[in-house]
């Protein structure tokens, strides 16, 4: 996914069914701890964690945005089909435009989460 030493991961929509192993092997790759969403530092990456029933997905975007680096890119997290809380393609595809975002790629992240790749227009963010 990209993960370089160094960077500055912060992390929205933690919770208890969220990936352990994964945040794990992300904080090892990039050497720190992740930042929780309350932190004011500008993160290069930011994991946004998204369940269907978490509220409006376009609202989460916008937040996992508002610090983000130049030139930074937002992973969005959802479960995977046929998983509780799974968030269509089309429902990503529809909500990343409205937030500023364009979706790059798609990836298995890990065992029940997949994970979409976003980043700001090249023309200037936001």
């Amino acid at each position: 996914m990209g993960f370089k030493p160094g960077q500055l991961v912060q992390e929205y929509g933690w919770d208890d069914q969220v990936d352990e192993a994964f945040r794990e092997a992300v904080e090892d790759l990039v050497g720190s701890e992740l930042l929780d969403e309350d932190a004011d530092d500008v993160p290069d990456v930011v994991l946004c964690w998204f369940r269907e029933d978490d509220g409006d997905l376009v609202d989460a975007l916008v937040d996992a945005i508002t610090n983000l680096a130049d030139g930074g890119v937002v992973w969005l997290l959802t479960p995977k089909k046929g998983r509780p809380g799974h968030v269509t393609a089309a429902e990503i595809d529809e909500a990343a435009p409205t937030a500023g975002l364009h979706a790059t790629s798609s990836v298995s992240a890990c065992a029940n989460w997949a994970g979409t790749r976003m980043t700001t227009p090249k023309n200037g963010r936001r």
